[in-house]
C-alpha cells in the first residue's frame, strides 16, 4: 500500500531552517525557542504528545472493558490488559513513524517561522502601514473598515465576543494538528493537511519580508481606544512590549518579535482548514462550522485591529495556494486538481496486501 509521507513538508522545514540560520548569522541575531519562555519545548511538547496519546487510547480501552462480556472480565487486570491491547492496535510501527516524522517537520517549520518573523525589523526597516491604510480606504469607499465594524457591532460586548473568537482560533490550530498527526488513521489526509500548514508558514514569512507591516492597532491605535479592554487588548500590549525588548537588545531577552500584519495567517490557515475539510468531504456540519468560523475570524481580525482588510485578502490567497501546493507535493491531486488520493488507512494496512491507489470521490 502506498504511504503518505512528509517529504515535501520536510523540504519546507529545511528551507525555513536554512533561512533562519543564514539571517541569524548575517544579522548577528539569536535563535530562540519561540514558546519556551515559561516551559521549554523539550518539556512542553512531550507532555502535549502524552496527553494526545492518552486521549487516543484511554477512552477506547475503557469502552472495551465496559462493553466486554461479563465472563470475559478478569477483575482489575482487565482494564490494564485492554489498555495495552488498544495501544498496540492503535500505535503500530507505521503510525508511530508517521506521527513522529510529521511532528518533526511541523515543529522545525514552526520554530524557524517564528524566529524569521522576529528578525523582520532587522532586515527590512521600512513599514508599509500608510500604504495599506490608504488602499483600505479606497476598498471601503473612503471609510476605515475597523471603524465601520465598530459602528455596526458597537464597542462593548462585541469586543468580548471577537476576542473570544481570536482565542478559540489559537486553540483550534493545535487541535487540528493533533487530529492530523495523532488521532487520524488516514495518512494521505494527515500529511496533506500538515504540509499545507507548513506552506502557510513558509509563504507567510516570505511575504512578511517583502511587505512588512504592523497592523492598524499599532499604526493607528486611536481608532481602537474606545474598545472594551479584553484578552486581545492584553495580548496586543504584550506583543508590543516583546517587540520593543527585541529591538532594544535581541540578545538580552528570550522573547521573540511577533508583530506582522500582511498577510493574515489567521485567515490564511482558516482558509486552508476550510478548503481541506471541503475537498476531503468531511461531514456537512464540520464544513459549515469551519466556513462560519472563517467569517468570524475575518471580522475579528479587522474589528480588533490586528489586520487591514488587504491582509485578509492576502491571507485568503495564501491559504488557498498552500492547499493546492501541498496537494501537488503529497500526491493528492488528479491532473493538478486537488483531490484526496486514497491510499487506505493503517487499520486496512494490517489486513490487506498492497493494492492500487484509488481516487476518493468528490464530495457530494
Amino acid at each position: 500500500m502506498g504511504r503518505a509521507n512528509f517529504k515535501f513538508a520536510g523540504l519546507c522545514a529545511l528551507a525555513l531552517a536554512l533561512a533562519m540560520v543564514v539571517v541569524a548569522w548575517v544579522e548577528d541575531l539569536p535563535v530562540r525557542d519561540p514558546d519556551g519562555v515559561v516551559v521549554p519545548t523539550y518539556v512542553r511538547l512531550p507532555i502535549i504528545l502524552l496527553i494526545a496519546w492518552l486521549l487516543d487510547v484511554l477512552p477506547r480501552s475503557v469502552h472495551r472493558s465496559v462493553t466486554a462480556p461479563r465472563e470475559a472480565r478478569a477483575g482489575w487486570r482487565t482494564p490494564w490488559r485492554d489498555f495495552r491491547t488498544v495501544a498496540r492496535e492503535r500505535w503500530t510501527r507505521s503510525h508511530v513513524i508517521f506521527s513522529v516524522s510529521g511532528l518533526a517537520a511541523w515543529y522545525v517549520c514552526y520554530a524557524a517561522f517564528r524566529n524569521l518573523k522576529s528578525y523582520v525589523p532587522f532586515v527590512h526597516e521600512r513599514i508599509f502601514d500608510t500604504s495599506f491604510h490608504r488602499i483600505d480606504h479606497t476598498l471601503w469607499m473612503g471609510h476605515d473598515p475597523a471603524n465601520v465594524l465598530h459602528s455596526w457591532f458597537g464597542t462593548g460586548w462585541a469586543a468580548e465576543f471577537f476576542s473570544a473568537v481570536y482565542v478559540i482560533w489559537i486553540v483550534l490550530i493545535p487541535v487540528s494538528l493533533a487530529i492530523a498527526l495523532v488521532w487520524t488513521r488516514h495518512p494521505a489526509a494527515g500529511s496533506w493537511f500538515v504540509t499545507a500548514v507548513a506552506l502557510d508558514w513558509l509563504l507567510g514569512v516570505a511575504t512578511y519580508y517583502a511587505l512588512p507591516t504592523l497592523g492598524p492597532i499599532y499604526s493607528s491605535p486611536g481608532d481602537f481606544a474606545d474598545l472594551r479592554h479584553t484578552y486581545a487588548t492584553t495580548l496586543e500590549e504584550d506583543l508590543l512590549r516583546d517587540r520593543l525588548n527585541v529591538l532594544s537588545d535581541p540578545h538580552a531577552t528570550h522573547a521573540v518579535q511577533t508583530i506582522a500584519a500582511f498577510p493574515s495567517l489567521h485567515v490564511g490557515i482558516m482558509v486552508t482548514v476550510c478548503l481541506f475539510v471541503t475537498l476531503i468531504g468531511l461531514a456537512r456540519w464540520i464544513r459549515v462550522t469551519a466556513w462560519s468560523f472563517l467569517v468570524l475570524t475575518v471580522l475579528s481580525t479587522i474589528y480588533l485591529g490586528w489586520h487591514f482588510s488587504l491582509d485578509v485578502l492576502g491571507g485568503a490567497v495564501l491559504g488557498a495556494a498552500a492547499v493546492w501546493l501541498a496537494a501537488l507535493g503529497t500526491g493528492n491531486h488528479v491532473g493538478g486538481r486537488p483531490r484526496l488520493v486514497d491510499r487506505g488507512s493503517y487499520d486496512r494496512a494490517q489486513t490487506e496486501e498492497q493494492e492500487p491507489e484509488r481516487v476518493s470521490p468528490a464530495p457530494g
